[in-house]
């Protein structure tokens, strides 16, 4: 008997397999270099935001120096009921888009969640973090309020927020890249280089993003994880999710466009292209909304009126950040409301019987 358990042992994979033991040390060495690193992480990526800040803000105090109070209230004057319409409509097509983050991101996941939940958790998430800023951390915790009743784990809602900002990365740098691939000399009145290294930054992005997909094509057959059990999307998931990027960034860039003073001279690529550079500069700076950095982004690449510039910008700003905010506060607390009323309900339902008896 003493025999058989000796050989029997060696079979107890869970106990002597070493691909688990190799992967949780190779985890474990992860880990403790992440840890190791983390002050020095977090002290570049903080002088990094300052930079931004910094340099933004001279822009946009330079620029509000210049500003004519009179002129700019003739470009609030000058901005037609048509423009403006446009632009709420356009914001609703982006945010729209938007739920298709989490749709894709759930899809992924092999979680199922009823899309009108979806939608609410995908639209307030981002009102609020396009808002205060910090996506990751505002972000989650909204998505957390949400999905966690309807059954999804602490992990599943981060694993969700990190496939949700792939997405709108993937988006914006493919509209980047083409970009300065096919309008390299729009592009290059906006950050002064020639048209040539336009063209090679852009077959660099696009390259970057092939490259991209190729990793994920090959992590995918092997069912490798990024870290823990964090996978990525496959190469499918991916270009829908470049797809959905790009609808996105397209819709919220065009509802800045049509508020434009007329007579700009910028090309809607060429002005796509700027917005998710904007745009990817006011996530660097971790200021709330990107407020003063995607501005003075804007104000030095689009050039011409300071003051009627200025005025499309702050009509953006009220009708695709603080709108959806105030809308997605109050839906919040109108679910939070009909969830206690629906779990008041339930309480008493359970407790009558018992009051009957």
């Amino acid at each position: 008997m003493a025999q058989q358990s000796k050989q029997r042992l060696p079979r107890d994979e869970s106990v002597h397999d070493p691909r688990s033991a190799e992967s949780a040390d190779r985890i474990a060495r992860w880990a403790a270099a992440i840890e190791a690193r983390r002050p020095l992480l977090r002290r570049l990526g903080f002088a990094f935001s300052l930079l931004i800040i910094t340099f933004s803000a001279i822009v946009f105090v330079r620029t509000l120096i210049r500003i004519d109070p009179q002129q700019f209230k003739a470009a609030f004057a000058a901005t037609g009921g048509d423009q403006i319409a446009m632009a709420f409509g356009l914001s609703a097509m982006s945010y729209l888009a938007l739920t298709g983050y989490d749709g894709l991101a759930l899809k992924h996941l092999k979680v199922h969640v009823p899309y009108r939940l979806t939608a609410l958790a995908s639209f307030t998430s981002y009102a609020v973090s396009f808002t205060l800023g910090f996506p990751l951390v505002t972000g989650a915790a909204v998505r957390f309020w949400i999905y966690g009743p309807a059954g999804l784990s602490g992990g599943k809602v981060a694993s969700l927020t990190v496939v949700a900002g792939i997405t709108f990365w993937l988006g914006m740098g493919l509209i980047v890249g083409v970009g300065f691939l096919a309008d390299a000399e729009a592009v290059g009145e906006i950050n002064h280089f020639n048209a040539l290294a336009n063209q090679v930054i852009g077959f660099a992005v696009i390259g970057a993003l092939l490259a991209y997909l190729v990793w994920v094509q090959s992590r995918g057959r092997r069912r490798k994880p990024i870290f823990l059990n964090f996978t990525l999307p496959g190469p499918m998931l991916t270009l829908g999710q470049m797809a959905l990027g790009v609808i996105d960034v397209c819709s919220a860039a065009g509802a800045l466009y049509v508020l434009l003073p007329k007579g700009h001279g910028l090309g809607f690529l060429a002005f796509t292209t700027l917005y998710s550079i904007a745009a990817m500069l006011g996530i660097a700076s971790h200021a709330p909304g990107g407020l003063g950095v995607f501005e003075a982004t804007m104000l030095d690449g689009v050039g011409g009126s300071s003051d009627q510039l200025l005025a499309s910008l702050l009509l953006f700003r009220g009708i695709y950040y603080v709108a959806p905010f105030v809308f997605a506060m109050a839906l919040l607390g109108a679910y939070e409301a009909v969830r206690r009323w629906r779990s008041l309900r339930e309480a008493l339902e359970a407790s009558s019987p018992e009051d009957e008896e």
